[in-house]
């Protein structure tokens, strides 16, 4: 679903401290591949008698249908023909992502929006990537952004206007991560680690230990995962997702530009965040908000993480004399191993 192998947002290193050799400790495979233009890496303690290649087929089976039905890259998906007006009909996955998009959209007041598409296309990213975005263009393209604008009708997605473009991607990962482990439960695999574009999901432990995430230290030209880290968070059973602005922007007549839209404004968000990671209960979720939280700010992003109890945050900030900054939530402090 993103062109880019890199995603901006794969601010994630998984530290897989397998348990050590016993009879009767699990049996961990790993499974490696690409998917929705980025990578995805599973570890699982799989049972006697299922094969790591029937493992890997139904997982591929499983991505090739949410590609199907999700990415805006092909151009015979579900939301592809919606975008085109080709055909209103959705389906499963496609109402399951909207549905939880709206509930993001309305309890951010409108920081999340999967109608940004416009926008993002016009200041040069997306799929469609080349700047021609000039303020002239501004309330044409906001007129088509505001999730308030579309509607499910039983299986019919309705359009106030033809002209508006549907983009999932900043969640589709996390809901991705979210179909895996449940296919996963539904063979029998109770642990595991999933990971789609840098969207972690866990379940049950590892050996006993726990599953270890690391949090990469958001500064320009760290392009390699893992290679510098600004903190370790134990991970059971709960989903991690990291939105940054470090990874991907562009420069124009000396001014950096942002990836991440305001759907508000319409324009790349200029203020001193510069990582959000958000651990949920379902990587849908943790994805979503950490988006949310990137268009928001530090400030609104604390305020957005205490409000709901379902939420845990680490925020990484720029400070007055640019150095780095970080806020814990009190339930993520307690996960933290390093910092």
């Amino acid at each position: 679903m993103r062109s880019d192998v890199m995603r901006s947002c794969s601010l994630l290193s998984i530290f897989l401290l397998l348990a050590g050799c016993s009879s009767r400790a699990p049996q961990y495979t790993e499974i490696n591949g690409f998917t929705q233009g980025t990578t995805y890496h599973i570890v699982a303690a799989v049972r006697p008698g299922l094969g790591t290649g029937e493992l890997r087929g139904d997982i591929e089976t499983l991505l090739t249908e949410i590609d199907n039905s999700l990415s805006v890259y092909n151009d015979t998906s579900v939301i592809s023909l919606i975008n085109r007006n080709m055909s209103d009909k959705t389906d499963t996955l496609f109402r399951e992502v909207f549905r939880t998009s709206a509930q993001v959209w309305e309890e951010s007041g409108g920081l999340f929006d999967i109608t940004v598409g416009p926008l993002v296309k016009s200041w040069g990213f997306g799929p469609d990537a080349i700047k021609r975005f000039d303020e002239t263009m501004l309330d044409s393209l906001l007129a088509l952004v505001g999730m308030q604008k579309v509607r499910l009708e039983g299986e019919r997605l309705v359009k106030s206007d033809p002209d508006m473009f549907i983009d999932m991607n900043a969640i589709a990962q996390g809901y991705t991560v979210d179909l895996i482990i449940q296919l996963l439960a539904g063979m029998g695999i109770d642990d595991c680690l999933v990971e789609v574009g840098g969207e972690v999901r866990t379940a049950g432990d590892k050996g006993g230990k726990g599953w270890r995430i690391g949090i990469d230290r958001p500064a320009d030209g760290n392009y390699e995962p893992g290679a510098d880290l600004k903190a370790i968070v134990r991970l059971d059973g709960l989903s991690l997702a990291t939105s940054g602005n470090y990874r991907k922007f562009f420069i124009d007549n000396g001014i950096k530009y942002s990836h991440t839209i305001d759907p508000r404004t319409g324009s790349p968000v200029r203020h001193t965040l510069l990582s959000a990671t958000i651990v949920a209960p379902t990587g849908a979720v943790a994805d979503a908000w950490a988006t949310a939280c990137m268009v928001a700010g530090k400030d609104a992003a604390v305020s957005f993480i205490e409000k709901h109890d379902f939420l845990e945050g680490y925020l990484i900030w720029s400070d007055e004399k640019g150095e780095m900054r970080s806020w814990i939530s009190e339930g993520l402090r307690q996960r933290i191993e390093e910092n």
